[in-house]
């Protein structure tokens, strides 16, 4: 079942520099900043009451993130929303239409991911998470 929003990402070309000006922007210092090989990016993590922002830089020139920030500029990158039984949410919302991107869970920073693709989501690149 989905139980909330989790994130917001954000890519960005430069993580050091958004880092500094989130940092002015919340009055917080990043909970977690880290690269993920799997990922192929660097990412730093806010936490805020409700939610957490993700800042993302990619760190090869062809990744998903890489062509997303070449293609379209920093800015919203996905929308992350919390499971508590993920291959069971993937199931079902394969079954109402949705187009998972990978066709199995990922290891991500936090536990499993999945993610679908925005052509299925009116737009919006969606991540579930299951920690």
């Amino acid at each position: 079942m989905i139980t909330g929003v989790d994130h917001l990402a954000i890519v960005v070309s430069d993580l050091d520099r958004a880092i500094e000006t989130y940092k002015a922007i919340l009055g917080i210092e990043p909970r977690k900043v880290q690269e993920i090989p799997e990922q192929e990016v660097r990412m730093a993590r806010f936490s805020l009451p409700g939610g957490k922002i993700e800042l993302m830089e990619p760190t090869t020139p062809d990744s998903g993130v890489a062509r997303f920030l070449q293609k379209r500029g920093e800015g919203l990158h996905h929308v992350c929303l919390a499971s508590d039984d993920l291959d069971s949410d993937i199931q079902r919302l394969v079954g109402e239409g949705l187009e998972a991107i990978t066709p199995e869970p990922q290891q991500g920073s936090e536990g499993r991911v999945v993610f679908f693709h925005p052509r299925s989501t009116h737009g919006v690149l969606l991540e579930l998470l299951e920690k």
